[in-house]
């Protein structure tokens, strides 16, 4: 039977005659310190989704606007049709594409063996490390639309036709994001008994037959969250469809804030796709919630591959590594063969050394500041848990699905009103002029990162911390230990695992990340996103080569820690194919 520990200095609850009950002085203890410490929580996860609620405020015409009742802003109004229309296109086009491949890619790993299956069923996430835009450089350069390198691996310009559209769009980004549906579609193909098979075989349905009928629709909750989450990192990618020259809204908010400079008109758009957004968020639980499937591998047995022969083998083992070699072996040769001439010719740029650190920088004070704000969040919920932490707690976590042009526009309001208080109230008071404090500075870059990737460095510590036995915290309040010496002594070291995990999975998405940090970049600071992207809009291919190539070797990263966690699925292999159900 388990007690609840109160600390030494608590006044033990009365439980007889004339004392007060004991529900009463367990909610008593409950209102002291333990309580106070879920205040820091909800305070920061309020402060992490704050700059977001100014966007559905943009709606309400200004007292000295003039614009006499309208609704939209007239460039907003002008822009969001066709870019509403090319945003749609490109979700469904990335959705179709990545279920196609990341879900054919799953099926085929997960229920047949064949040659090459144990390094193929990790190899087959190594795309999702090249950021859309670095692959569409590369594809830029070696299409010939602008002067590309001499060391072309095809030895010139490699002709693409449609590249640059909505086929190049949906193309390019269906191959860095359909991993998400490869990844959660295997680890739900693995999840599954065998049992569940062998039923369908002894209905007369062939193999296949029962991998497609039983097997596909268990696993269709998976596949449509990953298939939901390719589809908004589509929509909030703005580096390979500013490219390629498809407006979407993303590029649509992009040239609002920086052509026409109508911040009302930027964040309406932006408004919009924050809509789009959540709209994919809502539709993937509504498919979840349909799909009433339950796994049966706690009564079973796993699914053993089948062994596949002859021709079917041989083209199961082509098919995935000739995939592999065109959308990552080619491009990161390529992007090596461009630095590595850019090094013997002296073209490297002269600012990549502050590039570099810049973005270490940026990604450093980032994912610190990312995992202070998780821990109080995740703390304050352990130790004293209620529903509106919960609630404030998941808002938080809402930033990672919001674009980051979104995120940027969305910071930017508050930074300009709180930096316009504080420029007058010094002058007024202490008759000091001062500069901007936080916008267009470092400060207000790192707290749009910390707005969208929040939830990253959360959802880490916060299965971390599910993996603490509570009775630890018992002991140690037993002891004599109050909650901040809990934390200090119990928690942190043993969230260190998570800690780390959250660290570099926060400072790689900040490497990777261009649309907030091209809008809210501070002078001078070009972080290597930053330098590839303004190197090929300028067709300077030898410039973006190597900050891209840092990129990709940055982003693999994750991707190895991803194959390393995820199930191995190295089970036994049925050598002796599709036998009968006895």
């Amino acid at each position: 039977m388990a007690v609840d520990a109160a600390p030494p200095d608590a006044e033990p609850a009365a439980g007889g005659p004339g004392g007060p009950a004991p529900r009463q002085g367990r909610r008593a203890r409950r209102v002291g310190p333990s309580r106070a410490w879920a205040v820091p929580g909800l305070l920061v996860a309020l402060a992490v989704i704050g700059p977001l609620v100014v966007l559905p405020l943009s709606f309400l015409p200004a007292a000295d606007s003039g614009a006499g009742g309208e609704l939209l802003d007239p460039i907003a109004l002008a822009l969001l049709p066709p870019a509403l229309g090319r945003s749609l296109l490109l979700g469904v086009g990335v959705a179709v594409g990545t279920l196609v491949v990341g879900g054919g890619f799953s099926l085929l790993v997960s229920f047949w063996d064949f040659p090459g299956r144990c390094w193929l069923q990790w190899a087959l996430v190594l795309p999702m490390a090249i950021p859309a835009y670095v692959l569409v450089f590369v594809l830029v350069g070696q299409a010939g639309y602008a002067n590309p390198l001499q060391s072309s691996l095809f030895g010139g310009g490699l002709e693409l036709p449609g590249l640059r559209g909505p086929v190049g769009a949906i193309g390019a980004l269906t191959t860095v994001l359909y991993p998400y549906v490869y990844v959660l579609g295997r680890a739900a193909f693995l999840g599954q008994s065998r049992q569940s098979l062998a039923a369908a075989r002894s209905l007369g349905r062939s193999y296949s037959g029962a991998v497609w009928g039983v097997a596909l629709p268990l696993a269709r909750p998976a596949l449509a969250a990953g298939a939901a989450l390719a589809v908004m990192e589509a929509l909030a990618d703005f580096g390979a469809v500013n490219l390629l020259g498809y407006q979407t809204l993303t590029d649509a908010i992009y040239r609002v804030w920086y052509g026409a400079y109508d911040e009302a008109a930027a964040l309406q758009l932006a408004s919009v796709l924050v809509g789009l957004a959540l709209l994919m968020v809502v539709a993937e639980r509504l498919l979840r919630g349909r799909a009433r499937f339950h796994q049966t591998l706690a009564h079973g047995d796993a699914v053993v591959p089948v062994r596949l022969r002859g021709a079917r083998s041989a083209a199961a083992t082509v098919l995935p590594c000739a995939w592999l070699v065109v959308v990552f072996g080619f491009p990161v040769l390529q992007l090596l063969a461009w630095s590595v001439e850019t090094v013997l010719d002296g073209q490297v740029a002269d600012r990549l050394g502050e590039g570099v650190f810049s973005t270490l920088l940026l990604a450093v004070a980032a994912a610190v500041i990312a995992v202070l704000t998780s821990t109080a969040v995740v703390y304050g919920q352990r130790v004293a848990p209620s529903r509106l932490g919960a609630v404030a707690a998941r808002l938080a976590s809402v930033g990672y699905a919001v674009p980051g042009t979104v995120v940027a526009v969305a910071v930017y309001v508050p930074l300009v009103w709180l930096d316009r208080r504080l420029i007058a109230g010094m002058e007024g008071v202490f008759g000091v002029g001062i500069g901007l404090l936080f916008t267009g500075t470092v400060a207000g870059l790192v707290g749009a990162y910390v707005v969208r990737f929040h939830a990253q460095a959360y959802f880490s510590l916060d299965a971390r911390m599910g993996r603490i036995n509570p009775n630890l915290d018992d002991a140690a309040r037993a002891l004599g230990a109050d909650r901040a010496r809990t934390l200090r002594r119990v928690h942190l070291p043993l969230l260190a695992p998570g800690v780390a995990t959250a660290a570099l999975l926060v400072m790689v998405e900040v490497i990777k990340e261009l649309p907030a940090t091209a809008l809210l970049r501070p002078l001078g600071r070009d972080t290597l996103a930053i330098m590839t992207w303004e190197a090929t809009k300028d067709a300077r291919f030898d410039v973006a080569a190597l900050p891209a190539l840092l990129i990709v070797v940055a982003g693999l990263v994750p991707v190895l820690l991803l194959t390393r966690l995820s199930p191995s699925g190295t089970a036994a292999v049925d050598p002796a194919g599709p036998a009968s159900p006895g």
